[in-house]
């Protein structure tokens, strides 16, 4: 219908210019007809060229209800496009016709047209100014109401209707089992509203999808529209925002009454946060135009006039700024929480879009998954989309496990700068840097798991220690844990000073890292001798006029006493990554020469190596287990793969 409709109105844009171009022809057509030279010739100037006998062609035009007759033809030295005109009087037309019957080389013709009734002089002189007066009139006019009508539609709902070709069903959605659950029951509700109109169930008129980016909640909302068969229209918040006060409201009233035509329905508005923060909250009073179209939006939702059959869903990875209106029961009554995929939904994820890639049989996506925690949906696609990007660079028909590796550190961490000159005395540092982390992860209990240690750049980072956690968790931590993970980050700046008796600026984010940890033991989850009190709150992002207008709500001999506790943390987790690092002196050496030797290492080299075997036996190892075709230039393995990190 769609398609239609849009070819009619093309058409009709065309239309003036196919009929002022027939205009023009028509036009040129007549010019040319008309281009015929008349000669206009006396009686007696006629009467002499026929006693001359240089008439060649006669045609006698009478013409009607006057006794005065038109003579045309031409004469033996006329061009084809040359004829005279003769007017006579009709009691002279006796002698001319008969001089004419006289002289048989003359061609004589009759005919009862009249020259002054010539049907394109009467277009010419009286049908053509017409017609270009209307087509002229009509061009005016449909360019009046183009202008009008895109003025309208400047006040119309930029809501789009899914196509048939863009249906998803639960099967194109890997994972997200409990979510597909919650809500099953609006596809049932959708299919069959009866069955809860019975019970006086009310289904809710919002849902609101809340989750990291990435995760898939566009996806599963496209999934509903498909799996409940019904007109799925989907539209950005920002497109409701505009410079003028009230475009917004009026494209809410729009959408809706477009929804109603269809309904049942679903719409769908991504990143609701655009329109649906909270009000008042804006620098110098708000922003009216976004508060108009919220209070629009939330009237809709629940106001005096009902909306049957049409659900709302709506995305966000920041629910915090939104209005507490909008959230209401009778609103947007339920939140989904679209969590991170653990590892069994990750293998699933990596199924789906493995399927158009060609993948080599050592490609194992279980083990993938079990490597790649913290990963959303849309990270594991583009890990095996620049596997694919890999392959083809290199040459190969198949995406090995090498260039798995390789594009998860470039995902995490980006291209390796494999061109970049490094000193030998800066590679020792690193060195040196990134096994003060490893040992730190090897000996202390609560540490993650170490599984690679390199020593090429990446990005902003020198080098760095993979670590992935011993088994994956809900994301809880404990003390025991979070104070493992500072004395973790401390250890390559406890090497650096033990070792080399000097510091680096390469333990800069190590340092920033573990002072966030550090105080969020304190203000946030009460892990100090403060006590459980939570003196600040966790803010993904700073919300202008809401967050710079709030006070501190503890005194400032407080404000010192977090600092001191910040501090004692710190202090604490560095004074145990020394004795650690001090108690585990020739296994730093050890690892530090094997990452001077080779650059990078993997778990089951530094397992060999905490083991007590030498750099020489490590390298034998390598050698054997290694492919050939998976070498880097410097003939290396490329890197396991992991999702947290100690950079340099």
């Amino acid at each position: 219908m769609n398609v239609k409709m849009n070819k009619n109105e093309s058409f009709k844009n065309f239309l003036p210019y196919i009929i002022l171009l027939g205009v023009v022809i028509l036009v040129f057509s007549i010019l040319n007809m008309q281009g015929t030279k008349v000669n206009e010739l006396t009686t007696g100037e006629l009467i002499a060229n026929l006693k001359d006998d240089k008439v060649t062609e006669v045609t006698v035009m009478p013409k009607s209800n006057e006794s005065i007759y038109y003579l045309t033809g031409k004469l033996e030295n006329y061009k084809s496009n040359e004829t005279f005109s003769t007017k006579v009087v009709g009691n002279e037309l006796e002698n001319i016709l008969a001089m004419i019957e006289e002289n048989k080389n003359i061609e004589k013709y009759e005919t009862e047209a009249d020259p002054g009734e010539s049907i394109f002089l009467y277009v010419l002189v009286n049908v053509l100014p017409l017609v270009l007066g209307i087509v002229l009139i009509y061009v005016v006019v449909s360019r009046m109401a183009n202008v009008n009508k895109g003025s309208m539609d400047f006040a119309r709902s930029k809501a789009r209707l899914s196509n048939d070709s863009d249906k998803k069903s639960f099967k194109d959605v890997a994972g997200l089992k409990e979510e597909k659950e919650e809500v099953a029951e609006l596809i049932d509700f959708l299919k069959n509203p009866k069955k809860f109109e019975k019970l006086g169930a009310r289904i809710p008129k919002g849902v609101l999808l809340v989750g990291p980016p990435g995760t898939g909640k566009t996806l599963l909302a496209k999934a509903i529209a498909g799996e409940a068969n019904v007109p799925f229209f989907f539209i950005s918040g920002s497109d409701f925002v505009e410079l003028y006060v009230g475009v917004g409201a009026s494209r809410v009233r729009d959408m809706f009454k477009e929804a109603k035509r269809n309904a049942p329905c679903l719409i769908f508005i991504d990143e609701i946060d655009a329109v649906g923060r909270q009000r008042g909250t804006g620098l110098g009073g708000g922003h009216d135009e976004r508060e108009q179209t919220l209070n629009q939006l939330l009237t809709e939702m629940d106001g005096f006039g009902e909306n049957e059959g049409i659900i709302i869903i709506a995305a966000t990875n920041r629910p915090d700024v939104l209005d507490p209106a909008l959230l209401r029961p009778g609103r947007f009554d339920r939140q989904v929480t679209v969590s991170l995929p653990d590892s069994k939904e990750r293998e699933q994820i990596l199924a789906v879009h493995a399927k158009n890639k060609v993948l080599a049989s050592d490609v194992n996506l279980a083990n993938l998954s079990l490597r790649t925690p913290g990963f959303s949906g849309a990270d594991l696609e583009n890990l095996l989309n620049e596997a694919a990007l890999l392959a083809v660079r290199r040459n190969k028909n198949a995406i090995t496990m090498d260039e798995i590796d390789e594009a998860t550190d470039r995902v995490l961490l980006g291209p390796a700068k494999t061109t970049r000159k490094i000193t030998d005395k800066e590679k020792h540092l690193v060195s040196i840097h990134e096994a003060g982390h490893a040992v730190i992860g090897l000996k202390l209990e609560d540490a993650q798991e170490v599984h690679k240690i390199t020593i090429i750049p990446r990005g902003m980072a020198g080098g760095y220690t993979m670590m992935l956690p011993k088994e994956e968790k809900i994301a809880v931590l404990t003390k025991g844990e979070l104070l493992a993970q500072i004395t973790g980050l401390l250890g390559g700046r406890v090497s650096e000073e033990m070792f080399l008796k000097e510091i680096s600026t390469g333990a800069s984010d190590d340092l920033k890292k573990a002072t966030r940890i550090a105080r969020s033991m304190v203000t946030e989850y009460g892990m100090s001798d403060l006590g459980p009190v939570q003196y600040e709150e966790k803010s993904e992002g700073v919300f202008l006029g809401r967050d710079y207008s709030k006070s501190k709500n503890f005194s400032d001999q407080v404000a010192l006493e977090i600092d001191e506790q910040t501090r004692h943390i710190i202090e604490t987790c560095y004074e145990k990554a020394k004795k650690i690092i001090g108690a585990n002196k020739d296994l730093i050496m050890k690892l530090s020469e094997a990452l001077m030797k080779y650059e990078t290492i993997t778990k089951e080299q530094i397992e060999d190596i905490v083991n007590g075997k030498t750099i020489e036996d490590v390298s034998e190892v390598k050698e054997e287990t290694e492919n050939p075709d998976a070498k880097s230039k410097s003939g290396k393995r490329k890197s396991k793969t992991s999702a947290s990190t100690e950079e340099k």
